[in-house]
């Protein structure tokens, strides 16, 4: 794919959704880092159930010690793998307690030290809480990024790779939100909407020419 044909993809993007966002709910840094970790292999819809509660209770590192591993399985017991989650969550707010004062560090190598934070949710917490132009590649970005050829890769390091490389600066930071909203709710996995896709005629993937107009 070539240059203009990324930048028109991602002017259209921008026309659309101009301010994009996570669609996890919080009001903090360390909310979200605490709901990143949360949707591991699991909605934002359950985390944002979860969290209704949970964030009342525990807002914030030194309430969330106080609420317990106990506690805190309690509250995200419907999500995914939610035993080794509340222990994540309870580390990690250990952690802040004990080496950054409560707060949740700008800094990449101090959230990949965190239990349970890795590459994608470092990237998520940088940009979403920080402004900071990372690009988080999960399964939906994965799959758009190598069905319409804007960055494909094997891997999902390589696709960051790619898409940072690739994808023009000033759309480079609300692009992680504009890809996994577009693998979300148009470019989906097992029924992609090609039909109804505004970047249809600027996808480059053969497999769209195939599906039914209808």
């Amino acid at each position: 794919m070539n240059a203009a044909k990324r930048r028109a993809i991602f002017e259209r993007l921008r026309a659309r959704n101009p301010h994009p966002t996570t669609e996890l709910i919080h009001r903090s840094p360390y909310e979200l880092l605490v709901a990143v970790v949360l949707s591991a292999q699991a909605t934002d819809k359950s985390v944002n159930q979860a969290t209704e509660t949970l964030f009342r209770m525990a807002d914030t590192p030194e309430k969330m010690l106080a609420l317990g591993e106990d506690g805190l399985r309690g509250h995200i017991r419907r999500i995914g793998l939610f035993q080794t989650k509340a222990k994540n969550v309870i580390g990690l707010s250990r952690r802040l307690v004990e080496n950054h004062g409560g707060e949740v560090p700008a800094d990449r190598a101090a959230l990949e030290a965190l239990p349970g934070v890795g590459r994608k949710t470092a990237n998520v917490v940088l940009n979403t809480a920080f402004g900071q132009p990372t690009i988080a590649v999960d399964t939906h970005i994965f799959r758009v990024a190598n069905r319409t050829g804007i960055a494909p890769g094997k891997d999902v390091n390589a696709v960051e790779r790619g898409l940072l490389r690739h994808v023009p600066t000033e759309f480079r930071h609300d692009a992680h939100h504009w890809l996994i909203l577009h693998g979300r709710y148009v470019c989906k996995a097992r029924k992609p909407d090609c039909a109804t896709c505004f970047i249809a005629d600027l996808c480059e993937w053969p497999g769209k020419l195939a599906l039914p107009a209808s």
